[in-house]
């Protein structure tokens, strides 16, 4: 039997987030009611969502959010609730909630507060510090999650008999390949370049490194992905991969897609894992570029490209969405900071995109990663210990909700050289964790 839902009125908002909550998450099919004496007479479970409590029915007090159609900013007061903090307080002893767990929900998942004027960083990235995750200190808590078990919670103890969801912890590697190689396949302007400048500056142990490879005396620092392919094998990983097709330009320095060799590895991947796009960092916000380099990969795969994330994790709400929806992405995993670990939009579960500037949910699935490579050493330059004990928090985090943790890495990162020194074994730490039954 649904569960009814008492509601001053029905918008789309209310619609997306309850399914969200209660449908995805929860697992509890329902249906809406505006009428006080359909509500009352119903004899099964029954949840009220308003102003003041019609009965003795459970009731969440609501705030304004999800009956709008505009978006404004809004005042966020912060409260405790239990070993997390909230914000929408309601003042009303009654309410299930001591805040509006939809309304706060619905915040975080939209990625409200993106949309509203804000500072950007130098890569014109909405920037973590300036998130209300961040100022409350819960940017590594998947707050939706836990909220949605704990009304679960709540639920089943008024009516026993509700079934919720039996969900299990999953956990989804994956890879940016930003460049294939360090050395090889980047043609011959590129190499004399590199080792002039490697020349000029007396490093002289690049430039037999580089050597050494080019002559194929040793193997490319950067191709690492035999390993990668060995470690799906043996652990039973399920990876995806994002591969930068752009032209060269500052910062997207990756093989051209004219190269054999580079279609030979692309196709190579794609036997043996999903592949999707990484619309490079001149392609930002421009349609044209991004519908090019999804249709040369896809020409490279000679499949239909459905998958994308960023470069450089540009993203800006909901421009960069409503263009990879135009050119029939399904599924994209850029939702995370590259500055900050942790949950940008609260949720460790994939979840539909809700277009809050034409106020309606879209087929785009927005799969949130928790943990970039980069984040740790380059922007929160932690060693590799402290790295380890970030990551097993944040698994531990989703495992507490049975979520998904998404980890992105890149091939070079595999390497164990120069920069990522101890990175492989660290690597491997954090897969045993993971993959870890308990």
């Amino acid at each position: 039997m649904d569960m009814l839902i008492l509601v001053p009125k029905t918008t789309n908002r209310l619609h997306y987030i309850f399914d969200l909550i209660l449908k995805d998450l929860l697992g509890i099919s329902f249906k809406f009611t505006t009428d006080n004496e359909t509500f009352t007479s119903f004899n099964g479970p029954k949840f009220h969502y308003g102003n003041n409590q019609f009965w003795n029915e459970p009731f969440q007090k609501a705030t304004s959010i999800l009956f709008e159609h505009d978006i404004t900013e809004k005042e966020l007061k912060i409260v405790d609730y239990k070993d997390v903090k909230a914000f929408f307080p309601v003042y009303n002893e009654k309410s299930v909630f001591p805040f509006d767990i939809f309304a706060a929900s619905f915040y975080l998942v939209t990625r409200y507060e993106e949309y509203l004027p804000h500072i950007n960083d130098k890569y014109n990235r909405f920037q973590a510090k300036d998130s209300i995750l961040f100022k409350m200190n819960m940017l590594e808590k998947p707050l939706v999650n836990i909220w949605a078990m704990e009304l679960g919670n709540i639920l089943t103890a008024i009516y026993p008999d509700l079934q919720l969801k039996k969900k299990s912890f999953t956990f989804t590697p994956t890879y940016d390949v930003d460049a294939a190689w360090a050395y090889r396949h980047k043609g011959i302007f590129r190499t004399v370049a590199s080792m002039a400048r490697d020349a000029i500056r007396m490093d002289f142990a690049e430039c037999r490194k580089r050597w050494d490879v080019l002559i194929e005396r040793e193997k490319d620092p950067f191709d690492t992905f035999d390993y990668q392919l060995q470690l799906q094998k043996e652990l039973n990983l399920h990876p995806k991969y994002f591969i930068l097709c752009g032209e060269y330009d500052l910062n997207d320095k990756n093989i051209s897609l004219r190269n054999t060799e580079f279609q030979n590895l692309i196709k190579r991947l794609g036997d043996y894992a999903e592949v999707g796009i990484h619309p490079s960092f001149s392609s930002y916000l421009n349609k044209e570029k991004v519908g090019m380099e999804i249709r040369n990969l896809s020409k490279v795969l000679n499949r239909e490209i459905t998958m994308s994330r960023q470069h450089f994790l540009r993203l800006q709400m909901p421009l960069s969405y409503q263009i990879l929806i135009d050119l029939d992405i399904t599924d994209d995993y850029t939702m995370g900071y590259a500055t900050q670990a942790g949950f940008r939009a609260g949720i460790a579960s994939t979840y539909k995109f809700y277009d809050l500037e034409h106020d309606n949910v879209t087929k785009l699935n927005i799969h949130p990663f928790a943990l970039m490579d980069g984040t740790l050493r380059d922007y929160l330059d932690l060693n590799v210990d402290e790295s380890y004990e970030k990551a097993i928090r944040l698994i531990q985090e989703v495992k507490d909700v049975n979520g998904t943790f998404i980890l992105l890495w890149h091939n070079e990162t595999l390497s164990d050289q120069k920069r990522w020194t101890g990175w492989l074994p660290l690597y491997h730490k954090i897969l045993d964790y993971a993959l870890n039954k308990q």
